[in-house]
């Protein structure tokens, strides 16, 4: 069982190393292919990213879709554009969905289609929408209302009580009564 359990481990731990490397490689090969770009070799830099975009990673799609987009050391691409922003939108990347929405907005590379480009626009925020119907998140909403409610209440009371005594001050100052010190105003208010 012991050493069932330290294999378990071991694998767990060379697992988490193996993700660890590849975010370095992946890290290190995007500054690599960013400095290309930069100085000129946009195809090397194009054939990394292509390489960790097929990987799934979201910044080399990203990459690809800006440079087609805008023709940045490749030819002027808004069908590829719009693919490689796809692939970085469907993984949550907002700033890609944004993008897909002003493509159909202003219809580049596609039909202009304002119900569509409002779809990507509101994308990321559609998403969490249904989290609104659990009856976790409603109960939760319900605590807090009633919480925030109760802090109001004791917040107006004592505002009220303050008020008050102001009030009654004022009276009794205008009648020419001495002022009420702080046991004579517990003992008139019962404590």
């Amino acid at each position: 069982m012991l050493k069932r359990s330290l294999v378990t481990v071991f694998a767990a731990v060379l697992l988490a190393s193996a993700f660890v490397v590849q975010a370095a490689d992946v890290d290190t090969a995007l500054r690599q292919a960013a400095k290309l770009h930069k100085n000129g070799d946009t195809s090397q830099a194009v054939r990394i990213w292509e390489r960790w975009a097929g990987q799934g990673d979201i910044d080399s799609a990203y990459n690809l879709a800006v440079i087609h987009h805008h023709g940045d050391g490749v030819a002027l691409d808004y069908a590829k554009a719009l693919h490689w922003y796809r692939q970085a939108a469907t993984q949550g990347d907002k700033f890609a969905q944004v993008q897909i929405g002003l493509m159909y907005q202003n219809g580049q590379g596609v039909d202009a289609d304002q119900a569509e480009a409002h779809r990507w626009f509101t994308m990321h925020r559609q998403h969490h929408f249904h989290h609104q119907h659990e009856p976790r998140m409603i109960a939760w909403r319900q605590q807090a209302l009633a919480l925030i409610e109760a802090d109001e209440r004791r917040e107006q009371a004592v505002v009220a009580q303050r008020d008050g005594d102001r009030v009654v001050a004022e009276l009794r100052q205008r009648a020419g009564l001495p002022a009420l010190t702080a046991n004579r105003l517990l003992a008139a208010n019962g404590y």
